[in-house]
Parts: C-alpha cells; sequence; structure tokens
C-alpha cells in the first residue's frame, strides 16, 4: 500500500518544480545570442584584406573607365525569377524570398546583374553613350550550404558592361578580372567556352538530352532531376559518379552556328594577343539562363586540381535587357567572389599591412596634454596629414607600442613640460632618434622629413617568421612585418628622456 501524500510534502514538491522552471528560464535569458547559420562577422582586424580588394578595383575600374552603381538589397522576387530562370538552383533552392507588410513579394539579391540590368533599363541609360561600364560590390544572399569560403550572406566584386556586343567587350572583361586578381597575388587561368545563341543550344540540348536518357540509371538522383528540369546543369555536376556520363557527352562547340564559332574564336585570339593563359572547357555552361555565347571562370593557378572552386565567373548575356522590358542591347560581366579571393589570397601566402598606415602618431602625457591633444590632432589632420593617436591610454610604453603596431613613421610626444616650454618632442620610430620642436613649426618638420607618403596596401608574400593565427576554421598566415617590428622594439627599449607631469605629480618616461 502507498503511503499517502502529505499537503506539506504536496506543496514543497510544487515549490521545488516552480524554482526549477525559474532557474531554466533564467538560464536561457542569460544564453547570449549568436550568429545566424552560414552568416560571417568581419572583425577589424579581418579588415585589411578587404580594403585591399576594395582599393585594387577602383584603381582598376578607374583604368578602364568603369563607373560604381548601387542597387538596393531588396527587389521583387519576380526580378530573380524571370532573369535567371525558374529551374535554376539559386531561383528553386537558394533565394530568401517574402511577403513584406505591403503583401508585395519580395528578395534579398543573390546576384547583381539582374538588379543592374533594371536600372539600366529604369534608369533610360539606353541614352547614354555606349557601351555603359558598371562596377559595385556588396552583400548578397543565398541559402546555400555552407562551406569554406561560402557563406549564405557573401560579398561580391561585379563589372558589367551593357549596349554592345563585340569580342573585345568579352576580352576585356576577362583582362580585368584576370589582371585584378593578379594584382592582389592570386595568379589565375582562364576556363572558358561558349555556349552558342539560343538556336544553338536548342540544336544541343536535343542531342545532350538524348545522350543523358540513354545513360540515366548512371546518373545521381540529383542529375536525373536535373535531366527534366534543366539539362545543361548536369554538366555542371561535380558528381563522380556524373563525371564518367559526363566525359562521354556530346560537346556544344560542335553545334555552334558560324556567327557563335568566329565569335568565340576571336576572343580566344585576343586573349593570345595579350598573353591571358586559358583552358577551352567544353562542358562549362554557368548555372544561369540568361547567359549565351561566351562564359568563362577563373580558377587560381596553385590550388590543388579537383578541389577548386571558381574564383570568378562570368559571361555575354545579349538577350536580358530586352527580357526585362528594355530595349535589345549586348551585355556581359563577372562577379569575384571575395570571401573566396581572400581565403586565395591567404593560401598563395598573400599579406596586406595596416589599411591607414599614419604619417604620425601623436602621444599625450597628463590630462593637460590629452585636452591639447585632441585640438592639435584636427589641426595637423587639416594640414593634410595622416594622424592617429590613443587619448585613452596613460602609459607611453603602451602608446609607442601601438605607434609600433600601426606602423608610424614618427610619434610627437607632449607633456605638461612640453605644453608649458611651447615645444613637442618628435621621435623618429625607426631610429630611435628624437627632437624637441617648436611646437608652431611642427607641421613644417613634418613636412619636411616626410618626403612622401608611405605606400598602402602593397601586397607581399607572407614569410616563415611571421606567425600564423587561426581565423574561424580558416588557416591563414598573420600578415605583418616581423623584422621591422623586431628593430623598432629594441629602439623603443633605449633610454629616452622624462618629463614632470605636474598633473600627477609622476614621472614619465619619454
Amino acid at each position: 500500500m502507498q503511503p499517502k501524500t502529505t499537503p506539506a510534502k504536496k506543496t514543497e514538491s510544487k515549490k521545488s518544480a516552480d524554482e526549477s522552471a525559474d532557474t531554466t528560464a533564467a538560464s536561457k535569458r542569460r544564453q547570449p545570442v549568436k550568429l545566424l547559420r552560414g552568416m560571417k562577422d568581419i572583425l577589424p582586424e579581418q579588415q585589411n584584406y578587404r580594403h585591399a580588394v576594395q582599393k585594387a578595383l577602383e584603381d582598376i575600374a578607374v583604368s578602364y573607365s568603369y563607373q560604381r552603381i548601387d542597387t538596393p538589397i531588396l527587389e521583387f522576387a519576380s526580378l530573380f525569377s524571370k532573369s535567371l530562370g525558374q529551374t535554376t538552383d539559386v531561383v528553386d533552392k537558394e533565394m530568401y524570398v517574402f511577403e513584406d507588410k505591403s503583401g508585395d513579394k519580395v528578395s534579398l539579391r543573390p546576384e547583381f546583374t539582374a538588379g543592374i540590368a533594371r536600372a539600366y533599363i529604369e534608369h533610360g541609360m539606353l541614352n547614354r553613350t555606349q557601351p555603359v561600364k558598371l562596377f559595385t560590390t556588396g552583400q548578397l544572399f543565398r541559402h546555400d550550404r555552407p562551406q569554406a569560403g561560402r557563406y549564405r550572406q557573401f560579398n561580391q566584386i561585379d563589372c558589367e558592361i551593357i549596349g554592345g556586343r563585340a569580342p573585345i567587350i568579352d576580352a576585356e572583361l576577362i583582362v580585368v578580372a584576370h589582371s585584378l586578381l593578379k594584382e592582389l597575388g592570386v595568379n589565375s587561368t582562364v576556363r572558358i567556352n561558349s555556349i552558342g545563341s539560343e538556336e544553338d543550344r536548342e540544336q544541343y540540348i536535343n542531342e545532350l538530352v538524348s545522350y543523358l536518357k540513354n545513360n540515366r540509371r548512371k546518373l545521381s538522383e540529383e542529375s536525373k532531376k536535373r535531366l527534366t528540369k534543366n539539362p545543361l546543369r548536369v554538366l555542371d555536376s561535380k558528381d563522380e559518379q556524373d563525371q564518367l556520363v559526363i566525359a562521354e557527352a556530346p560537346q556544344i562547340v560542335d553545334w555552334l552556328s558560324e556567327d557563335s564559332k568566329n565569335y568565340f574564336i576571336t576572343v580566344l585570339e585576343y586573349l593570345d594577343d595579350i598573353g591571358i593563359p586559358y583552358v577551352l572547357e567544353p562542358t562549362l555552361v554557368r548555372g544561369l539562363d540568361y547567359y549565351n555565347d561566351i562564359v568563362f571562370e577563373l580558377y587560381d593557378e596553385n590550388e590543388v586540381q579537383g578541389s577548386q572552386s571558381a574564383l570568378a565567373g562570368g559571361g555575354r548575356y545579349d538577350g536580358l535587357i530586352e527580357l526585362l522590358g528594355g530595349q535589345p542591347a549586348g551585355a556581359c560581366g563577372f562577379a569575384i567572389g571575395i570571401e573566396r579571393l581572400i581565403l586565395a589570397m591567404k593560401a598563395n601566402r598573400i599579406g596586406f599591412s595596416e589599411a591607414y598606415i599614419p604619417d604620425v602618431f601623436l602621444a599625450q602625457l597628463g590630462k593637460s596634454a590629452q585636452k591639447y591633444s585632441l585640438g592639435l590632432m584636427e589641426r595637423l589632420r587639416g594640414d593634410g596629414f595622416k594622424v592617429r593617436a590613443n587619448l585613452v591610454k596613460g602609459s607611453l610604453s603602451a602608446q609607442l607600442k601601438a605607434a609600433n603596431k600601426i606602423g608610424s613613421r614618427f610619434t610627437l610626444i607632449i607633456g605638461q613640460k612640453e605644453l608649458l616650454d611651447g615645444t613637442i618632442i618628435m621621435r623618429d620610430m625607426e631610429s630611435g632618434s628624437q627632437e624637441i620642436i617648436d611646437i608652431k613649426k611642427i607641421s613644417d618638420e613634418l613636412k619636411k622629413r616626410l618626403q612622401k607618403e608611405p605606400d598602402e596596401l602593397i601586397p607581399k608574400v607572407i614569410g616563415p617568421q611571421d606567425e600564423p593565427v587561426e581565423l574561424e576554421n580558416e588557416d591563414p598566415r598573420k600578415p605583418g612585418n616581423q623584422n621591422r617590428n623586431k628593430n623598432q622594439n629594441q629602439n623603443q627599449n633605449q633610454e629616452v628622456k622624462t618629463t614632470q607631469d605636474k598633473d600627477t605629480g609622476k614621472k614619465k618616461s619619454k
């Protein structure tokens, strides 16, 4: 016979359960909010590569007369489904689509070309001098499986030439992409193909489908689905099972019209003349419906064969402007994945120094000097100098270490004594030598000593002396110049003068 539970025990049991529930709820409240899967924070110490990419892009864009355009992150979903194709993986599986509060079906942009094509039509760019050359950078979104260099929110470089059909345009875009990668320390090889005109593809697809149906049992399940929806996409498969079938498949080059063949040959001749390395890739079709004729991708020459992901890709899309409601206009473009590019730069041991290298670092000692330094900093900036300071730090040693770390050529040191004397100490961070300068003449002295501004963002091969660092499962090497820092640290340890900080009554080392 079971003993009866007394009211007191029931009360204790209920109290214990309530306390447990409260503890669980409190624990949940204390848990920090986490990053969404497939997203990535770009921390301050990771920005140097992105600054380098942006600067290299802007330099080459100016040389080739491209103008920047920025389109919205949010567009009508129909823009992408119409331009990319309903059966593409991007539209079918990867787009972030939802209804906004107005009831419109909208999408986060999965790529740039469709939005730029819409802007070309909507803003009457057909009336400008043709062709129109545009470039942009920014965030894109695809609900894809996250992996190294591939995130659900990612960044791309995009270059487009709209309003012309000529082999020189295709060749120029390939040269721009190849040169941009090279300037960032990545040697690449172009893989190129022609998928011909719409009529060429229709004839080829009939032959391809017939061949694939005869070999259907050998295909992967994914390729069997693609066979009915978008047969050309079977050629994109990386599945080893599919590769055996694809190797024996008919090649589209045999179905090209004379016009498409001649166009393809002329583009290749341009690449030969300029010395751009390329490989003919008969199975390259790209994954979007708007392409015609030339398609291409760029790969890192140093990446192990078989494990490669394209760094860049693009092609010609002469029918897209008309498809979206504009007047017929030839067009061609490419995109480069910034995250993949940075991985390639790190794999090639390419590093970059501080994105903003100051001419001078301003170090201050004491409250009076701290107040004065803010105005002095603005005065030096107004005179055209790049100035860096940490007005919060009070330790001279910590400030000199900061100046060393960012590569400042000179450090200006000001304390209570210097304020009273109307002077400032100028320290050469390379030699460790110091001079007392009239504070009114500091700009003139800096101009004499800084014969030219330091070069910014120059890529260098990272040597074995550079200490490794791990960032989010990546295996890059930390960029830097350890030899220079070592010399500077030695100089920093040299004996320097001291000054009396009258605000605190303490001696500070200089």
